[in-house]
């Protein structure tokens, strides 16, 4: 019975404390986790656990285990706030994924992310159509920012003076990493033939292109590995 009320009063206790120190972090340390937030929650999350559960830790040992790593949290994020050298050591940075509609293949390969991801948090902002974009950048929290074309920006219909029955498709990958995806052209009854011969008239080849797309419009999207940018964003 004497070990049941001692659990109980652990994970009171190692509730209550967990509560304080998240409080003194504040709002955005949870809405908006960045590298030393992630760190500083897994280990606070470990030792809370073993304060709730690990009969043999010492209570006081691990509140001052607790309190330490709380404090260097709440010390890192003073320090994030007055110094912006700090804030990127700590933090991070956002990353730009899209210039000038233009992929950044070098950046979204420093920051792991792949096309797949980048199309479905596109999709999650209903956004079909990757030539929409005019900038889009992966924030601290690995969220996207997408900023559209200004063709693309929400307006009416009529101003679009688009045709109200006009059919819309979904996107049809076609290249993805240089590499044809066949299975998608037998899906659509489209030939290789047909695809060598679009991207020719780009004045490229396969090898050359990173991502090509039908988009919902019927239009054939390329977007070659040479950006033909003299100054590509690097937040590196």
């Amino acid at each position: 019975m004497e070990s049941i009320v001692e659990v109980i009063a652990r994970a009171l206790l190692a509730f209550a404390i967990m509560m304080i120190i998240t409080r003194i972090l504040g709002k955005q340390t949870i809405a908006q986790m960045t590298y030393h937030d992630f760190v500083a929650a897994i280990t606070l999350g470990a030792l809370t656990a073993n304060l709730a559960f690990n009969n043999m830790a010492k209570i006081s040992h691990m509140l001052v285990t607790l309190l330490t790593f709380g404090g260097i949290a709440y010390l890192l994020m003073i320090l994030s706030l007055k110094n912006r050298k700090m804030r990127k050591w700590f933090s991070g940075q956002p990353t730009v994924v899209i210039q000038e509609g233009r992929i950044l293949e070098d950046n979204m390969r420093k920051q792991k992310l792949s096309l797949d991801t980048l199309n479905q948090e596109l999709r999650e902002r209903n956004i079909f159509n990757i030539e929409e974009v005019q900038y889009a950048v992966l924030e601290l929290n690995g969220e996207i920012s997408v900023l559209r074309k200004p063709q693309f920006l929400p307006v009416t219909r009529g101003d679009l003076k688009l045709k109200m029955g006009k059919r819309q498709i979904f996107p049809i990958e076609l290249i993805m990493d240089g590499q044809i995806i066949q299975s998608n052209l037998r899906q659509h009854s489209l030939t290789i033939e047909w695809l060598l011969s679009q991207v020719g008239k780009k004045g490229l080849s396969v090898e050359e292109v990173n991502y090509a797309v039908i988009s919902s419009n019927g239009q054939i999207y390329f977007d070659p590995y040479e950006d033909r940018m003299s100054n590509p964003i690097d937040k590196e």
